[in-house]
């Protein structure tokens, strides 16, 4: 059976090179800065005209645009900078997944509401948690370290 698939491999060339080609199903998140209706529209006109793009979401008073279907991200991006506007990948995360929110760099004032920055330093580390289970009530020996 192993010698049957090598062969037919060399049969079906053509088979191979497209399935190569597909793209996974993926949501590409953008930050753009849109103040009107015309800069919302542009946007929206310049995405949902690439090939593989099945939704288009628009949120303009949180400056994003969310893009789900078999694209590329950075094709998305640059299309997104075809039309004029500086964009960028969406870079904040709910603010309630994270542990640290006003750590450096996490906290930004342009943030919309809810949201900050996707940092290392919000996180808290394994060697933090360590500290909070020897002083915990679960610990049998947490006496003897007080």
């Amino acid at each position: 059976m192993g010698a049957l698939h090598y062969l037919s491999n060399f049969c079906t060339v053509s088979s191979t090179t497209t399935r190569s080609k597909h793209k996974p199903m993926q949501t590409v998140e953008i930050k753009v800065k849109m103040d009107c209706d015309g800069c919302e529209r542009r946007v929206r006109n310049a995405v949902t005209s690439m090939k593989g793009v099945t939704t288009v979401e628009v949120m303009r008073k949180q400056h994003r645009v969310r893009v789900s279907g078999y694209v590329d991200a950075k094709k998305v991006l640059k299309r997104v900078k075809s039309t004029g506007k500086r964009a960028e990948f969406w870079p904040y995360i709910p603010q309630h997944l994270v542990h640290y929110p006003y750590a450096s760099g996490a906290y930004d004032k342009k943030a919309p509401a809810g949201f900050v920055r996707n940092v290392v330093q919000a996180f808290p580390t394994a060697h933090e948690d360590n500290y909070v289970s020897v002083f915990s009530d679960d610990n049998v020996n947490a006496c003897s370290v007080m």
